[in-house]
């Protein structure tokens, strides 16, 4: 007689029941659905921050423009994501909530750190609550604080690294490697806009093109999300 699989025991049912070998099934699921998202990726620069997201319009009727992957938390902050695009949306628009409140409240920009952390803190609630499922989405944060490029990532378990460079979604391991070859700290916006432009046409299905691209890039000295169309970028990749 086989053994019975963890979902035949019913261990996935409930995200607050643990598997016998110590595993949280439905967070293991929500970290499958965040691999199966669009990807994004942010690179820190010598002289600021880039992030670089695909769209994946698979439908020639839908607006191009009206799809939003890369958003802006604050004029020092960008966030993008991976996975279920909605789940994101609710999180970067608390995000954006707290910058604001902040600002009213301290007269002064808010730290990376505290929007990471907020985020990261309703993630891991929501791994420990009956009736309530993960965030299916990875976020990447990117920004500026205290004249310092940062870049953060946040997965669905509510645990959060920083990075020099780093992918989330679709192609993950293939751009990471060309990451690992051709990331170096004195890389410029441009040339990490490059790099990430490059990777992604390498590794992303055959229909990618220029208007699947959401680009932006913070520069250390200016402090201002600013959006980049890539168009003369993705003709050189």
């Amino acid at each position: 007689m086989q053994p019975m699989t963890h979902q035949m025991m019913g261990y996935d049912r409930a995200i607050t029941m643990f598997s016998p070998d110590g595993r949280l099934l439905q967070v293991e699921y929500a970290k499958k659905t965040v691999k199966q998202g669009s990807t994004a990726l942010g690179i820190v620069c010598k002289d600021g921050v880039v992030l670089i997201t695909d769209k994946r319009i698979v439908d020639s009727l839908v607006v191009p423009e009206s799809v939003e992957k890369v958003f802006a938390v604050d004029d020092h902050i960008a966030a993008t994501a991976s996975g279920i695009i909605s789940d994101a949306r609710i999180l970067i628009e608390r995000a954006q909530v707290k910058a604001q409140q902040y600002k009213v409240t301290f007269d002064s920009p808010i730290d990376i750190i505290a929007i990471v952390k907020d985020i990261c803190n309703l993630k891991q609630i929501c791994t420990q609550s009956g009736g309530l499922r993960p965030f299916g989405v990875s976020i990447l944060i990117a920004g500026i604080d205290n004249g310092e490029p940062k870049l953060f990532e946040t997965d669905p378990t509510g645990i959060f690294f920083q990075y020099h460079a780093t992918v989330i979604g679709e192609g993950e391991t293939e751009i990471e490697e060309i990451l690992h070859k051709e990331y170096n700290k004195d890389i410029t916006i441009e040339d990490a806009l490059n790099l990430g432009i490059r990777a992604l046409s390498k590794v992303v299905d055959q229909n990618f093109n220029v208007e699947r691209l959401d680009c932006v890039y913070i520069k250390t000295n200016e402090k201002k999300f600013v959006k980049d169309l890539g168009n003369q970028r993705f003709l050189r990749s």
